[in-house]
Formats: structure tokens, sequence, C-alpha cells
């Protein structure tokens, strides 16, 4: 019994040493021997063994590389990755190459799903806190100029209801009318608020766009609606209290993306 394993062994092993294997000492040397290794193969396994030979043979080639090194430095890693190799040795290894690659994927996908899932709860923790940010009322006018172009105006009466001076506003506003699927602009803009606006005070703002911006351009009819919705509060020293602009829409829907396809 002892010598029927030993004989079959002893095939596996001489099985081996005839497979042929890859010369990777010149350019040269290194095309031929692929060409032989590749005539080796049954028909069915040429192409696996043509992608793997890919996978391998740039397995130790980064982007640094590409753009930094010059062609000779690029070719002989290329044939270190190979050198040596037999036909299932470059299938095998390129296996556990894009195995691998997957496992890192793997992880920069979970890490970008949780850095995505902290933004979001931050972005929904400032939302609360900015209802504390009141814009009691809100009109967008438009003021008759001698130039016959006129003036856009947007007054605001805003309360702070949280326990810090405001220093800045960023704001978006919203002009709509009733029958309109879409509204007609939606803007972002920003308030320095002179002296800053305490805790429990209330004031009115009052901002002058400039006449040929979206706002100038903009027809406002008698039913238009105009919202304004607070998106972030700077408190005095301009660093922000509470910021619900870092995580967009966008942002939502490439996380639901990466959740539905990778958990």
């Amino acid at each position: 019994m002892k010598k029927i394993v030993g004989v079959i062994l002893l095939s596996f092993l001489l099985a081996g040493c005839d497979q042929p294997k890859i010369d990777s000492s010149t350019d040269d040397a290194m095309k031929s021997s692929i060409a032989k290794v590749r005539e080796s193969l049954p028909e069915n396994k040429r192409g696996e063994f043509d992608n793997a030979l890919q996978v391998v043979a740039f397995s130790n080639i980064n982007m640094a590389d590409l753009i930094q090194s010059d062609k000779e430095d690029l070719s002989k890693k290329m044939r270190d990755s190979l050198s040596g190799k037999t036909a299932d040795e470059v299938i095998s290894y390129a296996q556990k190459v894009n195995a691998e690659k997957e496992l890192k994927q793997k992880e920069q996908v979970l890490q970008e799903i949780k850095g995505l899932e902290q933004r979001k709860a931050n972005a929904e923790k400032a939302i609360e806190a900015l209802k504390k940010v009141q814009v009691l009322s809100s009109q967008l006018i438009k003021e008759p100029q001698e130039d016959g172009k006129p003036q856009p105006i947007i007054k605001l009466v805003v309360k702070n209801n949280t326990d810090t001076v405001i220093s800045r506003a960023y704001l978006q506003g919203v002009v709509a009318g009733s029958g309109h699927s879409e509204p007609w602009l939606v803007s972002n803009f920003f308030y320095d608020v002179p002296g800053g606006l305490k805790p429990n005070e209330e004031a009115t703002w009052t901002l002058a766009p400039p006449k040929d911006s979206e706002w100038g351009r903009l027809y406002v009819p008698t039913d238009a609606v105009f919202t304004v919705t607070v998106a972030r509060v700077d408190g005095p020293d301009r660093q922000a209290l509470f910021d619900a602009t870092g995580f967009t829409k966008k942002d939502d829907s490439r996380l639901e993306d990466l959740k539905k396809n990778n958990l």
C-alpha cells in the first residue's frame, strides 16, 4: 500500500515538474515562455490563464508607479511578478490577488457606509437643533427703481431660541406657486448678523440681492409662496453651531445604494 501511495505522489511531483514555467530573465524570454505555457494548457483553460496573467503582471504596480516609473522599471516589476510560475501558479496567485482586492474593496465600502451614516446622524441632529432658530415670516418683494430694473428685497423675521449668539445664518429660499409641481426658484444664501442675534432675541433681516442675480431675474406672481429654511448657523467665533448641510440627497441616495448592494 505504501508503495502505491509513493508511486502516486511521485507521479504528481513529476507532473508538476513537467509543467513549463515562465522565464522572465528578459522581455523576449518572457514572451516566448508565456506562449509555451499557454500552449501547454487545454483550450478551455487558456482564457482563464490570459486573464490571470494580467492580474499577476500588475499585482505589484500601483498608480504612483504608472506615473513616476520609467518603462524599464515597470517591465522589471511585471517580470518579477511572473518569474518562475507555472500556469496553475499564475491562476492561483491571480485568484489570491483578486480575493484580497475584493476584501479591501469591501472594507472600504463598509467604511464609506459608516462615514455616511455618521454624517446623516449629525445632519438629523442639526435639523432638530435648528428648529430653535425660527423664521417667523419671510417676504420677497420687488421695489421699483429709477433705472427700470426693480430691486429684489428679502425680508425675514427671525428669532433665536438657542442659548448662543448667532453671527451668521445659512439659508435656503424656495419660491413656489399653487398648481406647479416644481418650484420656480431654489437658492442658497447667507446673512451676516450685525452685532449677532442674541439668545431669545427677535430681529428683522433685510437682504438686497443683485438685480442681475437669479432673484432679480425671477418673476414673482401675486400667488407666489416664499419659504425660507435655516440650514446652518454659526456662533460668535464663526464656527458652526448646528449644520444640516453635511448630508445631501445625493449622499442619502449613495448610502441607500451601498447598503442595498453590500449589506
